[in-house]
């Protein structure tokens, strides 16, 4: 059984791990030795280690790449409310990978990380309320937490938003405030807001 290490030397490892994998000018990172380190951190229950630890075994990063591990990590790190990890695990029941498909469970851990402020699943909330998966539908919640999302600049959050002035969904129809929120989904990149754009001004002609 691992020795439990301190909070003092937990914390000394994890940054350590960080430096080498984040903040080192070195190009050739040692991925073995950054995973060594997180990994003492981790075991003795250091939440933002466990979720690198995650990273690791998720991309093969100093350990070969193992997904059934990583969800492992990053459960502990989520039961410790880590958001990021809380997010993950929401895609695995999202996606049904390493665990059985579930809508609910998705649901749960969207709503987890969307509560501290994770801007992807703030988003993916709003999609799982527009669609009732997981949730009860409820467009007025979908409209929320795009609108939690978009405060962000998160483009798809934006996009989204702008589908439900167009369509009524959660809000009264308007196609100024639908245009407003795909023009800032333009701007941010997202490549379907200019058709939405076109759809629209031939809709107020």
């Amino acid at each position: 059984m691992s020795k439990v290490l301190s909070k003092t030397e937990q914390d000394r490892l994890f940054f350590l791990g960080y430096h080498l994998a984040f903040e080192s000018s070195s190009k050739r990172k040692n991925w073995r030795n950054i995973f060594a380190s997180w990994r003492a951190a981790a075991e003795s229950g250091h939440k933002r280690a466990q979720f690198y630890l995650g990273t690791c075994y998720d991309n093969g990063l100093g350990v070969d790449k193992n997904v059934a591990e990583a969800f492992k990590w990053y459960m502990k790190a989520a039961r410790q409310h880590h958001p990021d990890a809380q997010y993950n695990i929401a895609c695995f029941y999202d996606r049904g990978e390493v665990v059985k498909q579930d809508d609910k469970k998705a649901a749960k851990w969207y709503t987890l990380a969307a509560e501290q402020g994770d801007i992807a699943s703030q988003r993916n909330l709003g999609v799982c309320y527009i669609y009732g998966r997981g949730v009860k539908e409820d467009h007025e919640q979908a409209v929320y937490w795009y609108k939690k999302a978009a405060q962000q600049h998160d483009a798809l959050a934006l996009y989204n938003l702008g589908l439900c002035y167009k369509l009524g969904q959660g809000v009264q129809v308007s196609y100024r405030w639908a245009r407003h929120y795909f023009e800032k989904a333009e701007s941010l990149g997202h490549k379907k807001a200019k058709r939405q754009l076109l759809e629209l001004a031939k809709l107020q002609k």
